[in-house]
């Protein structure tokens, strides 16, 4: 049975960033085959959270929440490992993010715009491609 993980920047032991960064790597990376500055200075900082699950000490699925300017919350680095895919971990791992109250933003790659709609995110301005060429599209969460 996974395990939910919640941790801020500074709680992140190394092996656990280890472990979520070869998750995003995986995913975003070589799966996706974009290569692009995976490491960007927020993972350890003190209003960064990270939500993931994990068994048998490999992380299944992972988030992070970023504060943005004006009291604004960005989750990104939504990522499932394929073996774990179609368990509704991602799921999980959304609703875990929104039980601190507020407005959230986030760039959904544009295939996956329904499933962030279920939570409450709506579109806001046109679909773009991102530095790699993914189609994605901005969206917001009013409190």
């Amino acid at each position: 049975m996974p395990t939910l993980h919640d941790a801020t920047g500074p709680e992140l032991t190394a092996l656990q960033l280890h472990d979520i960064l070869r998750l995003r790597v995986d995913v975003f990376v070589v799966e996706q085959k974009a290569a692009y500055p995976e490491l960007d200075g927020r993972d350890l900082l003190p209003d960064t959270r990270h939500l993931w699950f994990s068994d048998a000490g490999s992380v299944l699925a992972y988030l992070r929440v970023l504060a943005d300017p004006g009291g604004i919350r960005r989750i990104g680095r939504v990522a499932t490992a394929a073996p774990a895919r179609g368990q509704g971990l991602a799921a999980r791992l959304m609703e875990a993010a929104l039980t601190i109250p507020g407005e959230y933003v986030l760039d959904a790659q544009t295939y996956v715009q329904g499933f962030y709609a279920r939570y409450g995110f709506v579109a806001e301005g046109a679909e773009y491609l991102d530095d790699d060429g993914i189609p994605h599209i901005k969206m917001r969460r009013r409190p």
